[in-house]
């Protein structure tokens, strides 16, 4: 864990890295007495509404296809549990911890504009959750773009459920009386802001985020090492080449390139042996680049949603002077189609890692011996993680498959178009996770490639990942158990310090 810090609240816009630094590394999360002033005055207009009769969606009605049945007094507060107890009906495994934690912060942030009406107290209750690691059992599946994720969340404020605390699976009724805390009392409108808006998707998307900023690094770098151990012709990666096509991720990546292979003799003594490189090979700056620009608009997007009022209803204005607006900003078709369209690129990175890794171990084009192992034939080396490689691709092939075209009519006729963006933001982390995978794959067989033409001088950057990872995982010298060297190689890619500490230069 990253030495936990505080992220507060206040009138400028968070990034994603501030919800990963809540769910991922146990920042401690704050709202400003300005961002608490603007959720009591969404609230003191939902008293207004309540107290006049007015009929409002979700305040004084009824839900989804029930909008125009009207209700008062208890009724209200009753309507908060009850959406919160009906919604609740996810199924299949759970979500990890620090995805909950995402989907916690990202409404906090929601509910910290003042549009939506919330009680205080609910707010409240929902950071301690996050602050006293009080994480709720959340069935991953059920969602169309949002409702069921955050009614699982929102019954643990009522004592209702399981959640994660110190280590164990409890109840919620358990863990908030060992914090000393209450369960929330909900008033009118809180059930309806609890299942509301787009904290899932977004939440997820800010994961996702920094899982693919992390994995665009290294590919770069395990890239590097593939391309020097296939000794490929520096030339495709020259500046001024790569400056006529002015995309600019493949500028990032063809700087990051040239600086991992500079002073390697094994690029030096290798110019000339071929007229040019399969495409794999001579592509990344290209395939790698492109992915880093579809990162950079993906983040646009999820960013501008983590900073929006996603409620419906909206509340605007004082008490005095209010409007109560129905609408769509639930409707999360920007970040599903962002996440669709980064599970894309990511599937890509996963792709050409695939085909340079079976460049590695083919004998008739690697210059290597088969399958990277000294005495092949009584070894089998490094044959069958090709195998496992390619078949996480077709599974990312699979998973990319756009979920935001997909669409089902619910609540009567009511909501008729859906985002799925939930969907799309869990099947991203499905591929980054097998990317990951993929490129851990090709770092042990590039660092083995190494091992045959250690007598010359490796790049500045390549010669330390393979340092690196000959730090965790030995040469291979014959047969083993390799699963566990997969598993050990994957862990550091997770690790994001790794980067910042031994590749500087990688941007």
């Amino acid at each position: 864990m990253f030495q936990a810090e505080k992220i507060v609240i206040a009138d400028a816009p968070l990034g994603w890295q501030d919800v990963v630094a809540v769910a991922r590394h146990g920042a401690e999360l704050e709202l400003s007495e300005q961002a608490w002033a603007r959720i009591d005055n969404a609230q003191a207009i939902v008293r207004k509404v309540v107290d006049s009769g007015e009929r409002a969606y979700g305040i004084s009605t009824g839900l989804g296809a029930l909008c125009n049945v009207l209700l008062a007094g208890e009724q209200l507060s009753q309507l908060s549990r009850n959406t919160l107890l009906s919604h609740a009906c996810g199924v299949g495994p759970v979500l990890a911890d620090e995805q909950t934690r995402a989907i916690i912060c990202a409404a906090i942030i929601n509910y910290s504009h003042g549009k939506s009406g919330i009680h205080r107290q609910v707010v409240q209750a929902l950071l301690a959750l996050l602050n006293r690691g009080i994480t709720p059992q959340v069935p991953s599946q059920g969602s169309v773009g949002y409702l069921t994720h955050m009614a699982h969340i929102g019954v643990a404020l009522l004592g209702v459920g399981q959640v994660s605390y110190r280590g164990h699976i409890v109840s919620a009724e358990q863990a908030l009386a060992e914090e000393g805390l209450q369960a929330v009392q909900l008033g009118a409108k809180d059930g309806l802001c609890l299942v509301n808006g787009t904290p899932c998707m977004t939440g997820l998307g800010c994961l996702a985020l920094a899982d693919a900023s992390r994995l665009l690094q290294w590919a770069d770098v395990i890239g590097a090492m593939s391309f020097e151990a296939l000794r490929g012709q520096i030339a495709a990666f020259d500046a001024e080449i790569i400056a006529l096509k002015a995309h600019p991720g493949m500028q990032v990546v063809g700087s990051n390139l040239r600086a991992l292979l500079d002073r390697s003799e094994v690029i030096a003594s290798s110019k000339g042996i071929r007229t040019q490189d399969a495409l794999s090979i001579r592509s990344i700056p290209q395939v790698h680049g492109a992915a880093r620009d579809q990162l950079a608009h993906a983040a646009r997007q999820v960013e501008t949603e983590l900073n929006a009022a996603t409620d419906n209803p909206l509340l605007l204005g004082t008490p005095d002077n209010y409007r109560v607006v129905s609408q769509a900003n639930p409707h999360g078709q920007s970040v599903a189609l962002a996440a669709d369209v980064l599970a894309i690129a990511m599937a890509e990175i996963g792709s050409i890692a695939e085909r340079r890794l079976d460049r590695l171990i083919n004998p008739h084009v690697s210059g290597l011996p088969a399958f990277l192992v000294a005495e092949p034939g009584v070894n089998s080396g490094m044959m069958i993680v090709q195998y496992v490689a390619a078949s996480l691709c077709a599974q990312n092939r699979q998973l990319a498959q756009p979920a935001v075209l997909d669409n089902f009519v619910t609540s009567g006729l009511q909501e008729d178009h859906l985002s799925l963006g939930t969907n799309a933001a869990l099947k991203l982390l499905q591929v980054l996770e097998n990317c990951t995978q993929i490129l851990a794959i090709e770092y042990l067989l590039a660092a083995q490639a190494f091992e045959f033409l250690k007598e010359q001088r490796f790049g500045t950057g390549t010669g330390i990942a393979w340092c690196l990872l000959r730090e965790r995982v030995p040469a291979y010298d014959q047969d083993r158990w390799l699963a566990p060297d997969i598993a050990s190689v994957a862990a550091l890619l997770k690790d994001p310090r790794l980067l910042n500490k031994r590749f500087s230069k990688v941007q």
